[in-house]
C-alpha cells in the first residue's frame, strides 16, 4: 500500500512547480497500490474553499477542479475511511508535542500507520520530517528544488 497526503496529489490537478515530476512518478506506479483517505477529500475540498474565498479562483473553476479530483481517486486509488483506532493514533502522535504536527497530518500518518503503508509519500517537508522522526518510511517521490 502506498499512502498519498494531499499536499502529494493537489499538483496533479493545480498547475504548480511540482506538476510535471508528479506526474512522471504517479505514471510508474501500479493503481492497484495507490491510497489515500477520505480525510485527503476534505483537505483537498478546503484548498479549494480557500482558493475561492481569496478570490484566487471562481466557484466554477474550483468546481471543476473539485470534480477532476473526485474522478482521479475513483479511477485509480482506494479511499480508506479513518476509523476511531486512526483518531486514536492521532492524538496520541499529536500529544507527544515534539513533532510539530497539526492535526490532520497526525491523521494521515495514523491512517498510514494504522493500514501498514510501505510508502508514505508528501510534499509537505514538516510532515515528512515528523513521519520520518515517527518511523513512518516517509518520502517525497520527486526531487525538489
Amino acid at each position: 500500500m502506498l499512502y498519498f497526503d494531499t499536499s502529494f496529489l493537489t499538483p496533479l490537478i493545480r498547475d504548480e512547480a511540482t506538476s510535471d515530476a508528479v506526474r512522471r512518478f504517479m505514471a510508474i506506479l501500479p493503481d492497484d497500490e495507490l491510497v489515500v483517505s477520505h480525510w485527503t477529500k476534505v483537505e483537498f475540498a478546503s484548498i479549494l474553499a480557500r482558493d475561492v474565498r481569496m478570490g484566487g479562483v471562481s466557484k466554477d473553476a474550483a468546481g471543476a477542479a473539485l470534480s477532476r479530483f473526485e474522478k482521479l481517486l475513483g479511477a485509480s486509488f482506494t479511499v480508506l475511511s479513518p476509523a476511531v483506532p486512526d483518531f486514536t493514533l492521532a492524538t496520541q502522535l499529536l500529544g507527544m508535542f515534539l513533532t510539530g504536527l497539526r492535526g490532520g497530518d497526525a491523521l494521515h500518518l495514523a491512517i498510514a500507520r494504522n493500514n501498514l503503508a510501505r510508502a508514505v509519500y508528501t510534499l509537505d517537508k514538516g510532515l515528512l520530517k515528523a513521519g520520518q522522526a515517527l518511523g513512518l518510511p516517509m518520502s517525497m517521490g520527486i526531487a525538489q528544488g
